[in-house]
């Protein structure tokens, strides 16, 4: 009986969604971190993320923004356009943080060849060129779900993020 209610249990996380907001849609950037961050450098990390998007502004006029950190291993800025827009300048200064942010942690961010995908409920990031190893290997196979990094916006985070292996890009591994 036990076993029934934990089954009952783990299928009502699967079915929340993961991100909650107030705001319907916000304009999103994802990047993967090429490393798992230690339990001290995570706290550094978060924390100066928050400064980031807690000063970030466009044209001297501070975004509705905010950032997570999906389970260690994906940074995901938002931005309430609602309010605001993010212009290219803005956007501009995003980049040249994260780029402060890989020379801080010795972590590559921007390099989007790094693939993540899910594993037994928890984020594991390969390379593209591994993908055809892995698949052989049996360590992943055309129903593993991959994260979606191109997404823009934050309602796609619960309906696309997540794709099989089979209906991304890294199909053409699959033989």
């Amino acid at each position: 009986m036990a076993s029934f209610y934990y089954a009952c249990a783990l299928l009502q996380v699967e079915n929340v969604n993961l991100f909650k907001s107030n705001i319907m849609d916000e304009r999103i950037w994802i990047y993967t971190l090429s490393k798992e961050l230690s339990n001290e450098q995570l706290v550094d990390f978060k924390n100066r993320c928050q400064n980031f998007v807690s000063g970030w502004t466009a044209h001297d006029v501070s975004l509705d923004a905010s950032f997570e950190l999906y389970q260690n291993r994906l940074l995901i800025f938002k931005v309430n356009e609602d309010k605001y827009n993010a212009s290219g300048c803005s956007i501009d200064k995003q980049v040249r943080f994260v780029k402060e942010l890989e020379q801080a942690f010795s972590v590559e961010l921007l390099n989007r060849l790094l693939v993540a995908y899910e594993n037994n409920h928890q984020v594991e990031v390969m390379k593209a060129s591994q993908v055809k190893d892995l698949l052989n290997s049996n360590t992943i196979s055309a129903n593993t779900l991959v994260f979606d990094n191109t997404i823009t916006q934050s309602s796609e985070l619960n309906t696309k993020w997540k794709q099989p292996l089979q209906s991304t890009w890294l199909v053409k591994y699959l033989n």
